[in-house]
């Protein structure tokens, strides 16, 4: 039934691939076979480059997964954007059930109690019209069957974009800009954060710290994406 609903839609709102506008047809995925198998996956090595690189020295997340590699002007970041930036929810979801069939073997080991997308302060939020990581922590409760929860965690600064800051001054613009709602909810618990793209893991550290601080027992991390 489902595909013969998104076949009636296809036939009046014909869907593209974000990557290279081929038409979609009745494929339920939101991005073409091509594109998607073009996106590079993010090997064992590169996990433990990154997360020793990233996370390791403050010793705040406790585990990390990321299931590709960001590459600019390439299938994911087309992907991506049109999540952000065109309401194409279904491709947080998409994406995030992509990143739950590789998180699977480590939900067994960090015994994940709740997942919790990286907030958007409430001005952002406003502008865009919603949190694209809210759309991925559903696409991975949907395969983990672990809950979600967007009211733990808040961004009471709206700090400035990160795009072209470094380290020093991502840590700087990210400093005191998140805090925890419900600290009976987070005590004791291991939480799993979720956001689309990670790059210094500035951000992520800082939401770690303050569940930290709230009580939770460990933090874990994963994203649809690892860049450099």
């Amino acid at each position: 039934m489902k595909y013969l609903i998104r076949s009636v839609f296809d036939f009046f709102l014909p869907r593209f691939c974000p990557a290279c506008k081929t038409k979609l047809g009745n494929q339920v995925e939101v991005i073409c076979n091509n594109c998607f198998f073009s996106i590079q996956l993010a090997s064992k090595e590169r996990l433990q480059f990154e997360y020793e690189k990233k996370f390791v020295h403050e010793n705040l997340i406790s585990g990390f997964y990321s299931h590709f590699v960001f590459e600019k002007d390439k299938a994911l970041q087309h992907l991506i954007h049109s999540l952000k930036y065109e309401k194409r929810f279904q491709n947080g979801y998409f994406l995030g059930k992509q990143i739950a069939t590789g998180l699977i073997p480590f939900f067994n080991e960090w015994k994940i109690d709740l997942i919790i997308p990286i907030p958007l302060h409430p001005i952002k939020k406003a502008e865009r019209g919603y949190n694209q990581s809210y759309y991925i922590a559903k696409g991975i409760t949907a395969i983990t069957s672990v809950p979600y929860n967007q009211k733990l965690l808040k961004r009471i600064r709206n700090t400035s974009s990160q795009t072209t800051m470094t380290l020093v001054e991502r840590k700087d613009n990210i400093n005191n800009a998140f805090k925890a709602s419900n600290e009976k909810v987070i005590t004791c618990k291991n939480l799993l954060l979720v956001d689309d793209v990670i790059t210094t893991g500035a951000t992520t550290s800082e939401c770690a710290k303050v569940l930290l601080e709230a009580g939770a027992n460990k933090v874990y991390a994963a994203s649809v994406a690892i860049a450099d």
